[in-house]
């Protein structure tokens, strides 16, 4: 992974976003091994030892799914049937069951998924997109406004602009800086 994934979005989004303007981050099992490492310690069952390329190609086509949905989203257009299929079809695949058992002094809960590695994963991030679509802050959606960003966020502030203030927003007004001094010479 050359460039550092934005991760903190939540996890649709975030999986969206590593697919920056003409880099793919996911491009190799070892680069989603690495995402995924970096979002373990809030999503701990997307802990994936080593991913294969199965594990791949489903992690892209959830991605691709996704990207196809807020894509329709952010231009008031109506989601494509296709991939609205293809995501529930990624949560079918390994739905969780939750099984009861017994720790000796409490009835313990505990979600299990049957499947491949490709597609618990796979219903995993399928799961965060449902979630993210059914959430009402979804109409808060924006895409990065700098010139040559196409990254997602929701803002927690009505008047955020970039997808990060370190990467983009420092950038934008370093090059504002920059014009107005030039201007001024």
């Amino acid at each position: 992974m050359s460039e550092a994934p934005l991760i903190g979005e939540p996890l649709a989004l975030d999986l969206v976003n590593t697919r920056p303007t003409g880099v793919d981050l996911l491009a190799t099992p070892g680069d989603l091994g690495s995402w995924l490492a970096l979002q373990t310690e809030r999503f701990p069952e997307l802990a994936v030892p080593r991913p294969t390329a199965a594990d791949l190609a489903a992690v892209h086509a959830v991605r691709d799914h996704i990207g196809a949905v807020l894509d329709a989203l952010l231009h008031d257009r109506r989601p494509p049937a296709d991939a609205l299929r293809g995501l529930n079809a990624a949560q079918a695949a390994a739905p969780a069951i939750r099984q009861l058992e017994w720790d000796g002094d409490t009835v313990i809960a505990t979600a299990r998924r049957d499947g491949t590695a490709a597609e618990k994963l796979a219903t995993v991030l399928a799961e965060a997109a449902a979630d993210l679509l059914a959430d009402p802050s979804i109409g808060k959606l924006k895409r990065c406004e700098a010139d040559d960003c196409v990254l997602l966020f929701l803002p927690a502030h009505p008047r955020r602009r970039w997808c990060s203030a370190e990467r983009c927003g420092n950038r934008v007004r370093v090059a504002r800086y920059y014009q107005r001094h030039k201007s001024a010479d």
